[in-house]
């Protein structure tokens, strides 16, 4: 285990696919010196949040000085995916396709939801002073990991209150995931955040297509959304680091 001015490093030995997998896990400034609780954000591609020298492109999130500065303190924990092949591929797509656009791809994202909910999340619950029920747990990712974060607060919705969806690739599993939404009890206090740059995949299956009819069918049953179409937006870290105090403060504090 290694420490990097609060973020903790660490493995956890992934299940599904039998392999160890990185943690990044943030914890506030002050969480040594006080018996605060706080709540917690999970976020997919682990590696990519809070330090560059991590970062598969060299450009992180930013999220340490971020979260530094903002005013809620919380728990923010990334797990890494599989760096090989097409491993992120196959953890990351909750559905099985057979297509043009990926070929065939046998997803595995509910297991990989499931180890989450069953084994990282007790984990954490049981190591760091938590607020463990739902209203204080979010879940948040970009591309693939956006697409498993808004399956997670729908299909997952008793865990997660709260997604972040950044440039989400929604559009493979258009069919699939509107079949969840209609089929999954969704609490009516679930926040998700919806984004997409104007210099990504565009068209009328493009990602802002796509995020504005999940989001219309999520309305329909009584979820809150927010629509965020970035300006020069293109799919790397460099930009969904732009956007993060914008659904930090919608999720988190309601603005």
């Amino acid at each position: 285990m290694g420490e990097t001015d609060m973020v903790i490093k660490s493995d956890i030995f992934f299940t599904p696919f039998g392999a160890k997998r990185g943690l990044h896990i943030w914890l506030p400034d002050e969480y040594e010196n006080t018996d605060e609780r706080y709540p917690v954000m999970y976020c997919f591609d682990g590696h990519n949040l809070f330090f560059d020298e991590d970062a598969t492109y060299g450009k992180s999130w930013g999220l340490q000085a971020f979260l530094r500065r903002w005013e809620k303190p919380m728990i923010v924990v990334g797990m890494e995916c599989g760096h090989e092949g097409q491993e992120r591929l196959v953890e990351y797509c909750p559905y099985h396709y057979s297509g043009h656009f990926w070929g065939d791809v046998a997803g595995r994202g509910d297991e990989t939801m499931r180890f989450i909910v069953q084994t990282l999340k007790p984990m954490i619950d049981s190591t760091y002073r938590t607020y463990p029920f739902r209203e204080a747990t979010g879940i948040g990712g970009s591309s693939m990991g956006g697409l498993m974060s808004l399956y997670a607060v729908i299909r997952y919705n008793r865990w997660f209150s709260k997604a972040a969806c950044l440039s989400s690739a929604i559009g493979p599993g258009m069919r699939e995931l509107s079949w969840d939404v209609q089929a999954a009890a969704l609490s009516p206090d679930t926040r998700v955040y919806l984004s997409w740059g104007t210099r990504e995949a565009g068209g009328p299956h493009g990602m802002g297509a796509c995020s504005r009819e999940i989001a219309r069918q999520l309305d329909a049953r009584g979820v809150r959304t927010r629509l965020r179409c970035l300006e020069g937006g293109r799919h790397c870290e460099a930009d969904w680091e732009k956007l993060v105090p914008e659904w930090m403060d919608y999720l988190w504090l309601d603005r």
